[in-house]
Parts: C-alpha cells; sequence; structure tokens
C-alpha cells in the first residue's frame, strides 16, 4: 500500500528521489593571507591583463585555432547531444509505419489441398515502450546527464584559460630567452675584445701566458652561452607554435621584458574564488550530477511501467486498407517488479552513494588546491617585487665594480683576473636580473590563472564570458532548443 501511494503521489504531481543537494563547505579559512608578505586587494577596477599588443594578438590566434581547445569544444557539444539524447526519454516516441505482405502457402498447410495465396496490408501509427517516469528514474538520468555536459563546459572555460596563460608565459620566456642571447652576445664581443687586449699585452710583455689562458676561458664560456640562448630561443618559438596553432613570426616588435607588460591582478575572497574559476564550478557540477545518479538508483527499487499502443488500419487487400471497419487498435502495458535481483540494485546504491562521497571530495580539493594557488601568487607578487629591486641594486653595483676594474687594469694597477672576476659577476648579475622578471611576470600571470581569469581580458579579446551564474541557464536553454 506504501508504495501503490507513492506511486499515485508521484504520478499526480511529480516525483524525484534524489537527495536534497547542499553545497559542502570549503574546507578553506574566509579570507586570504593578509600582512607580511601578502598583498591586500587595493583595487576592484580590472584592468586589461596584457598590455603587450604581439602577445594580444597571439591568444586571440589561439584561442581560434588551438586544436587541444578545439576538442575541449568538440567534447562539450557530444556532452550537449547526450543530454539532449537522454532528455528525450522524457517523452513518448511517437512513429508510423506500414507494411505489406503477400505468401504463398501449399495445399497441406491450408487444408484444402490446394495452394494458396494470402496478402494483408496496415498501416499504424503509435508508441513503443514508454516508461511512465512514476519514481523519477528517466528525470534523475536526464539531470545527471544535463549537469554532466555543464560540467563538460566548464572544463572548456578551464582549457580557455589554462590556454591564455601558456601563451601568455611561452610568449615571456621567448622574450626573456631573446633577452638572455642579446645579453651573451654582448658579454661574447667584451670579452673577444679584452682577449685580443690580454694577447696583445702578452706580446708586449706586460701580461702573462696565465692571464691569456684566463681570458680565452671567458670568451669560450660565455660562446657556450649564446649557443644554450640560441637553442632556448628556437624551442621557445616552436613551443609558442604549437600553443598558437599556427605560424608565428620570429620578427615579431616587441617591448623590453618590464613589469608593466602584465597588469596587477586584484585578489577576491574565496566565494569570489566559488564564482569565477571554472575547474571548481566543474567539480560541482560533477557533484551535482552524482547527486542525480543517486536518485536513479534509488527508483530502481520501485515498479516501472511501460507502455505500448498503436492505432491503425488494416486490410487483405490494398484498396481497403482505409476503408471502412478496416480500424485496429493495440494497448499493452507492462509493468516490471523487481523482486530478487541478488543484491545488485543495493550495490548499485551503494556505488552511487560513494561516487557522490568521491565527487565532494574532489570538489573540496579543487577549492583547497585554487586557495593554495592564490595565497602563493599573493606572496609571490610583493616578494618579487622586492627581489627585483635587491637584484637591480645588485647589477647597477656589479657594474661600477666592472667599470672600476676594467679602469685599474688598463691603467697597469691590478692584474686581469680582478677584471676577469668584474665581468663575470656583471654578467652572472644580468642574467640574474633577466631571469627573475621572467618570474614576476609568470607569477602575475598564474595570479590571473588562481582567480577565475580577468574577465576584462577575456571581453577586450571579443572572448566575453557570461557572468557564471547564467552560464548554466544560458547552455540549458541552448541545449533544449536545439
Amino acid at each position: 500500500m506504501r508504495t501503490l501511494t507513492l506511486a499515485l503521489a508521484c504520478l499526480l504531481g511529480g516525483c524525484s528521489l534524489i537527495p536534497h543537494y547542499q553545497r559542502p563547505a570549503a574546507p578553506v579559512p574566509e579570507q586570504f593571507p593578509q600582512g607580511g608578505v601578502y598583498t591586500s586587494t587595493v583595487t576592484t577596477d580590472w584592468q586589461p591583463l596584457f598590455h603587450e599588443p604581439a602577445l594580444q594578438q597571439l591568444i586571440v590566434d589561439a584561442l581560434h585555432n588551438n586544436r587541444d581547445l578545439r576538442v575541449a569544444a568538440l567534447n562539450v557539444e557530444a556532452f550537449q547531444a547526450q543530454y539532449r539524447i537522454q532528455r528525450a526519454d522524457l517523452f513518448p516516441a511517437v512513429s508510423a509505419s506500414a507494411a505489406g505482405k503477400r505468401q504463398k502457402l501449399p495445399g497441406d498447410v491450408t487444408g484444402t489441398g490446394q495452394s494458396a495465396i494470402t496478402s494483408s496490408y496496415s498501416a499504424t501509427l503509435g508508441l513503443s515502450a514508454y516508461e511512465l517516469d512514476l519514481f523519477g528514474r528517466v528525470r534523475s538520468l536526464s539531470e545527471q546527464a544535463m549537469l554532466t555536459y555543464l560540467g563538460t563546459e566548464q572544463a572548456r572555460r578551464s582549457a580557455q584559460l589554462s590556454l591564455v596563460a601558456n601563451v601568455a608565459n611561452a610568449y615571456l620566456t621567448w622574450r626573456a630567452d631573446q633577452e638572455l642571447l642579446a645579453l651573451a652576445q654582448q658579454t661574447l664581443a667584451a670579452d673577444d675584445h679584452s682577449l685580443r687586449l690580454t694577447q696583445r699585452s702578452k706580446s708586449a710583455g706586460k701580461a702573462s701566458a696565465l692571464e691569456v689562458v684566463q681570458a680565452r676561458t671567458s670568451v669560450e664560456s660565455t660562446r657556450a652561452s649564446v649557443a644554450r640562448y640560441q637553442r632556448q630561443v628556437a624551442q621557445d618559438l616552436n613551443n609558442l607554435t604549437l600553443l598558437v596553432g599556427t605560424a608565428v613570426d620570429a620578427d615579431l616588435p616587441a617591448r623590453p621584458l618590464t613589469a608593466d607588460l602584465v597588469a596587477s591582478v586584484p585578489a577576491g575572497l574565496p566565494s569570489d574564488l566559488l564564482q569565477r574559476r571554472p575547474d571548481i564550478l566543474q567539480a560541482e557540477y560533477q557533484l551535482q550530477a552524482a547527486n542525480a545518479n543517486i536518485g536513479a538508483a534509488r527508483a530502481a527499487f520501485f515498479p516501472s511501467v511501460t507502455l505500448t499502443a498503436n492505432t491503425g488500419s488494416a486490410s487483405t487487400e490494398l484498396s481497403g486498407l482505409f476503408k471502412g471497419g478496416s480500424g485496429t487498435w493495440t494497448f499493452q502495458p507492462q509493468i516490471n517488479l523487481p523482486i530478487f535481483n541478488a543484491g545488485s540494485l543495493r550495490a548499485s546504491l551503494d556505488y552511487a552513494k560513494l561516487q557522490k562521497d568521491i565527487s565532494v571530495a574532489q570538489y573540496e580539493k579543487a577549492i583547497q588546491t585554487a586557495f593554495q594557488e592564490v595565497a602563493d601568487g599573493l606572496a609571490a607578487r610583493q616578494t618579487y617585487t622586492d627581489q627585483l629591486a635587491a637584484q637591480r641594486d645588485f647589477v647597477a653595483a656589479n657594474q661600477v665594480y666592472y667599470d672600476l676594474a676594467q679602469h685599474r687594469y688598463r691603467s697597469g694597477v691590478d692584474s686581469n683576473l680582478t677584471f676577469l672576476d668584474a665581468q663575470r659577476s656583471l654578467f652572472s648579475s644580468q642574467q640574474a636580473l633577466i631571469v627573475d622578471q621572467l618570474a614576476q611576470l609568470v607569477a602575475q600571470v598564474r595570479l590571473y590563472t588562481a582567480l577565475g581569469g580577468a574577465w576584462g581580458v577575456d571581453q577586450q579579446l571579443g572572448q566575453g564570458l557570461a557572468p557564471v551564474e547564467n552560464v548554466g541557464a544560458g547552455l540549458l536553454a541552448k541545449a533544449v532548443g536545439q
């Protein structure tokens, strides 16, 4: 009686056995770390992130041509089609059919001793095996498919966000290696000049063979650096070409590698993070899909009712197919009540619940990972600023050391060893400055990614995203409309 009452209530008012969904509490503090090495939020005016026109154009090209992003977009369309297939099960499938048959039967079959030719024709319109969704099994599966589709769209957004960051990092690395190559070439020219001076001094009896060898070691060391940076520049361009998906001009005009190439990215609260990061949104959609699957597993314990019905006309003569008295109809309801299945249904329900528990853990891990990435980015912002300031002072001090050592060497006050040491120190400090500048810019890009992307940048590039609270509704309307 309880099952019958539940079935009647479901038939009259609709029924769903999906557990009530409640978003798990975020397992992170309410605020990002503040004070010390962590910078605070000082602005909410999001400016375009990348100030380099060449980089902006490369990102636009990548968003149109990158094959991984194209695969992600096609996956969205594939899951959209799967959702539409599953949703179609909510409605009866009506079909029309027509058939004709002529058959010759031998006399021993007809019982008259004479063979006979029989004919039959029919035309029917009806539905076949339509399940009355009394306990919401079909609706639960449809909702699961919808949420999986929405999660796939967030995976596409995540791939797009990663692509923007990867193109930016590849471009910045390319530019940094170009600057390192130019520095190495300049240093090699200086080392060659120093070697020639030392060789002339030896010929004049003012320098020893040891000093000539020391000058030559500096030349060979710098020549090795030039070859290494030439290789890295070529490989950086190949990597950038792969990401962009089309040829990249090796002679792109570019600004020097300075901090203002990438705008300062403001931070927000974890609640903002939940609304912006596509990987977190994807994890929650997967959690909701697992929750909907529990409803389908529960509904499998209850009876299922399917209907097959059709109406039409039948006749032994084609000309009499639609005459009066030739009408036919069939109504064939079927009920299936699970009685014994060796615990299969119970195991399916337990599995669905375990999948939800796994999705909860994955959702919480996504939040924790996002919180850590943002906190790391905030810590990197200020510390890189301090580090770059110190490194610039270090380069300036080495420049003074180099100038004094060069003057004293040419005046004959100091040996060539001091001058070579100053030369190596200056080259090393200038290399470190370029590397630190690259690290600061990459950290800004990573913070942009950790915060779920700068909306202003997406809009400027013609790839604007709808506010996340409207994303699901918009996608669902699109899927249903198709």
